[in-house]
C-alpha cells in the first residue's frame, strides 16, 4: 500500500508570497485554517482532496483579506493627501 502524500511546505506556502506582506498572508493562512478547526500541522494528517480544497479557500480568503486591507490604505492616503 502506498504512503499518502503529505502537504509539505511548498504547498503550504504556494498562496504566499515572498515579499513584505509574507508575514500578514501567513497569519491570515493561519487564521482561516484555526477557524475550520485545523493549524498547519494538523492538515498533514487529513486526506489530500480535502487539504487542496481547505488550501484553495484558504488562498482565496488570505488574497481577499489582503485586497481589503490594500483598500483600506489607499482610501486613507487619499483622504490624508487630497
Amino acid at each position: 500500500m502506498a504512503e499518502k502524500p503529505t502537504p509539505n511546505s511548498e504547498d503550504i506556502d504556494r498562496c504566499i508570497a515572498d515579499g513584505p506582506q509574507s508575514t500578514l498572508e501567513r497569519m491570515l493562512l493561519e487564521a482561516f485554517l484555526e477557524g475550520k478547526g485545523y493549524t498547519m500541522e494538523s492538515i498533514k494528517n487529513l486526506p489530500e482532496e480535502q487539504v487542496q480544497q481547505l488550501l484553495k479557500e484558504a488562498c482565496t480568503y488570505v488574497s481577499m483579506k489582503l485586497a481589503e486591507v490594500e483598500s483600506k490604505a489607499q482610501f486613507r492616503r487619499e483622504i490624508h493627501y487630497e
